[in-house]
């Protein structure tokens, strides 16, 4: 559904629940059906007294220093979006409501598949109007430091990162993506949040992170990974963040027609490149889909020297 020419909303009703992953508390989602031309909405149950509705929209994240927050005008927030966006965006829905009965998206296990999967029972229902992308046509680039998140033009949807620390798990690993449903599923949607031991006792400390266990993340320790069961991948950290940036950059609205590529970024930086973007209206283009999508494309020319794609 990825390259359709019309949009696509899911075709019924599906829920999932699990935990907060800052509160600990138990949350449920659900995903229903939206009009052609809606976006994706997130609205909050449990609030009553004010609107409630907050709008999957990139000049509406309110926070990205653990994950990507959102907010609407009366303040409220939904947090932890990026994962359920990621399989939204990878399924090819364009329009739904997302209901949730609390502050936060349950975490699942961490990553994206249990979204996915929930979407693969029900399916979608094709709209009558025409999807449009969004299609990079000059390079956009954000730094911060010795991070930076680049939007290039290519003939297709990709994603590449590069993440670089000192801890002996992780170290330096890169990985390209092109992106499709398919692609996705198999190598993308099963990687899960990782994070230190060290963190996240200083974060349950300040009140976070109580929903955090083995369960819901890769906990590394040292030279060691704790989860009883190891990774999923060797290089499942820079996968995660991929998942991770998918669903950032959904908040455009779009598929997108274009090349990601992060070095060291994380949520803040993913957001603050899509305001660079739109601040130039020149380097991009929405509209319907103009020709048939190349099958598995690699990144453009002058980025294949300098990016390695690790199995």
């Amino acid at each position: 559904m990825l390259h359709s020419s019309y949009q696509h909303t899911i075709a019924a009703a599906v829920a999932v629940s699990g935990i907060g992953v800052h509160s600990g508390a138990p949350a449920a989602l659900t995903i229903k059906p939206a009009a052609a031309n809606a976006g994706i909405v997130f609205i909050r149950t449990d609030i009553t007294d004010r609107n409630n509705i907050i709008p999957a929209k990139w000049d509406r994240v309110a926070d990205t220093r653990l994950c990507t927050v959102l907010a609407n005008d009366a303040g409220v927030t939904i947090s932890t979006v990026e994962h359920v966006l990621s399989a939204c965006a990878a399924s090819g829905i364009d329009n739904a409501v997302i209901e949730v009965n609390g502050p936060e998206v349950p975490i699942m296990d961490g990553s994206a598949i249990h979204f996915l999967d929930a979407i693969r029972t029900t399916g979608l229902r094709r709209l009558a109007a025409p999807r449009r992308y969004l299609r990079i046509k000059d390079t956009v680039t954000y730094t911060e430091g010795d991070k930076k998140a680049v939007l290039s033009p290519a003939e297709d949807a990709f994603y590449s990162f590069e993440i670089i620390f000192s801890n002996p798990v992780i170290g330096q690993q890169k990985y390209a993506h092109v992106f499709s449903e398919k692609t996705y599923r198999r190598d993308i949607a099963t990687t899960r949040s990782f994070g230190f031991l060290e963190d996240g006792l200083k974060l349950r400390e300040m009140g976070l992170a109580r929903g955090s266990s083995l369960e819901n993340a890769v906990v590394i320790d040292g030279d060691k990974v704790m989860n009883p069961e190891g990774l999923r991948f060797p290089n499942e950290p820079v996968r995660h963040k991929i998942l991770d940036a998918i669903g950032d950059i959904f908040l455009c609205g779009h598929q997108i027609i274009g090349h990601y590529h992060g070095h060291k970024a994380g949520h803040a930086m993913n957001n603050k490149v899509l305001h660079a973007l739109f601040a130039q209206p020149e380097a991009f283009e929405i509209g319907p889909l103009a020709a048939p999508a190349v099958k598995a494309p690699y990144a453009p020319a002058a980025e294949q020297a300098r990016i390695s794609v690790v199995a």
